[in-house]
C-alpha cells in the first residue's frame, strides 16, 4: 500500500507550507513585542522599586550597592540572568529619566509620573539603554521617535547618537520647527527637509584628509550604498549612477540618482572632492533642469539637486541660483563621526553669520 502523501501535489504542500509558515512568524513577532514592551516596563518598575527602597535606607553610597548586590543575586539565582548590578543600575537612571512625560510641544515643559508612560511598542530594553545615554530630554525623546519610525536596530540607533542627527538636522530651525522635531521626529514635506549637513561617511573607514577621486569616492559609496541611505534618510530609494544625459551630441553624467518616495520627486547627487564652485552649482542647475523637462512624469515634483563637497558657500548658492534655492543644496562630507566641540564651533560659525546678516540689512 503507497503512502497517500506522495499523491498530494508537491505545490499545495509549498502553498500550504508558506501560509502555516506566515501564521507562525506574524504570531511569534507579536509575542516578541509583547515581550519587549513587558520588560521595557518591568524594567522601569524594577528601577521605581529601586528608587523608593533607597529613599528610606542609609546614605546612598553605603546603603544604595548593597541593595543592589543583594537584590541582584536573588534576581539571577531565579532567573538567571538579565538581572546584574550593572543592569540594576541602568533600571534605577531609567526610571530617574523616565518619570516623566514626554516633551510637550507648546510649552516644552514636563511633569512626573507614577505609573510607567506609553513605551514606544517597537522600542526594546537594548533601545532604551542607549537612549538613557542621551542627556538632553528634547535629543533623546527624537531619537527614540525616529527609532520607532524607521525600525532602526541598536547599531543603527547608536551610530545615530554618535553621529549627533539631531543637531545636524536642528541646526537651522526655529523655535517652533524645532519642537515639532522633538515631538514628531522628521517630517519631510519640502526638500529641504531631507537635507542633511554634514553628511558623515564614517563607514568609508578613510581618514579625514584622505585625498581620492571622485569617481573612487563614487564607488566607495555604491559598495556601501546600504550606510549610505541610511545616513541619507528616510525615503531614498537608489536608482543609478554615471546617468547620462544627451544633448547637442554632448553627453554629461550625473553622479548619483535617488528617488524619493515621501517627496515623490528625483534627487541627484553629485559629488565634489573640492571646495564648492560656481561651476559645480552650474552643472547641478543644468541636470536638475533635464531631469524636470526630459525625465520627470507630471505626476512627479520638481526635481532636487544636492551638490557634495568639502566645503560649501551659503551665500553663493543664494546669489547663484535665485529661486533655484529651493531646488538646488549643498553639502559638506566628513569621514569621521563628529565631536560635541566640532558641532560647537560649526553653530558659532552659523550664529556669526546670522549676526552678520542681521547687521548688513540695518
Amino acid at each position: 500500500m503507497s503512502d497517500s502523501s506522495t499523491l498530494v501535489p508537491i505545490d499545495r504542500i509549498d502553498r500550504l507550507y508558506q501560509r502555516v509558515s506566515s501564521y507562525i512568524d506574524q504570531a511569534r513577532t507579536q509575542v516578541q513585542h509583547t515581550i519587549d514592551i513587558e520588560m521595557v516596563k518591568t524594567y522601569w518598575l524594577t528601577g521605581k522599586e529601586i528608587v523608593e527602597e533607597e529613599q528610606f535606607g542609609e546614605a546612598r553610597a553605603k546603603y544604595g550597592k548593597a541593595v543592589l548586590k543583594n537584590l541582584s543575586i536573588r534576581l539571577q539565582d531565579k532567573y538567571n540572568r538579565g538581572f546584574s548590578v550593572d543592569n540594576l543600575e541602568k533600571a534605577r537612571n531609567f526610571f530617574l529619566i523616565y518619570q516623566t512625560d514626554t516633551v510637550d510641544q507648546k510649552s516644552a515643559t514636563t511633569s512626573r509620573i507614577s505609573e510607567p508612560p506609553d513605551f514606544l511598542s517597537n522600542l526594546s530594553w537594548s533601545h532604551y539603554v542607549e537612549l538613557i545615554k542621551v542627556a538632553r530630554p528634547e535629543a533623546r525623546q527624537f531619537y527614540a521617535i525616529e527609532a520607532s519610525k524607521n525600525n532602526w536596530n541598536i547599531r543603527e540607533l547608536r551610530r545615530q547618537i554618535s553621529a549627533f542627527l539631531f543637531d545636524r538636522l536642528s541646526r537651522s530651525k526655529d523655535k517652533e520647527s524645532l519642537m515639532k522635531l522633538v515631538c514628531a521626529g522628521q517630517e519631510l514635506s519640502q526638500p529641504g527637509d531631507a537635507i542633511k549637513d554634514p553628511l558623515v561617511l564614517e563607514f568609508l573607514d578613510l581618514p579625514e584628509n584622505h585625498k581620492l577621486a571622485e569617481s573612487t569616492l563614487e564607488s566607495l559609496l555604491i559598495n556601501n550604498l546600504q550606510h549610505f541611505l541610511l545616513e541619507l534618510g528616510r525615503g531614498f530609494a537608489f536608482i543609478g549612477r554615471q546617468k547620462r544625459l544627451t544633448f547637442d551630441n554632448d553627453h554629461y553624467y550625473a553622479d548619483l540618482v535617488f528617488y524619493h518616495v515621501i517627496l515623490k520627486c528625483y534627487v541627484i547627487l553629485d559629488l565634489k572632492t573640492h571646495k564648492l564652485t560656481h561651476a559645480d552649482l552650474g552643472q547641478m542647475q543644468l541636470y536638475v533642469n533635464y531631469f524636470d523637462k526630459e525625465i520627470k512624469e507630471d505626476s512627479d515634483n520638481p526635481t532636487v539637486g544636492l551638490v557634495l563637497c568639502t566645503e560649501k558657500s551659503d551665500e553663493m548658492v543664494k546669489y547663484m541660483l535665485g529661486e533655484k534655492a529651493k531646488q538646488i543644496f549643498a553639502s559638506t562630507y566628513q569621514f569621521h563621526l563628529p565631536t560635541e566641540k566640532e558641532l560647537e564651533q560649526e553653530l558659532k560659525r552659523e550664529l556669526k553669520s546670522i549676526k552678520q546678516k542681521i547687521k548688513h540689512k540695518k
